[in-house]
């Protein structure tokens, strides 16, 4: 039977996915990975390109990258209410 239309994908799934998501954004090296593909935030600061679509992504890593210490909180959440419901 489905619940609420989304063929048994719930809120709790959903948000494991956004912080999934969020995890693989803030691992992302950006002298081994973004800088060699042109997508290294000092070429966004110095040409202005904040307001582009690559510049939006970018800030978006910056920022999953800054919030580390959150995500850590978040994911051990997580794992413990896991454990817990089962």
């Amino acid at each position: 039977m489905e619940k609420n239309g989304l063929n048994g994908m719930g809120l709790w799934t959903l948000l494991e996915g956004f912080l999934l998501l969020a995890n693989a954004l803030a691992i992302l090296n950006e002298e081994r990975f973004l800088a060699p593909k042109g997508w290294g935030f000092s070429e966004v600061s110095t040409s202005g390109g904040a307001k582009t679509l690559k510049g939006q992504i970018i800030g978006l890593i910056y920022a999953a990258q800054y919030l580390r210490v959150p995500l850590i909180v978040l994911d051990a959440i997580t794992i413990l209410v896991m454990l817990i419901s089962g």
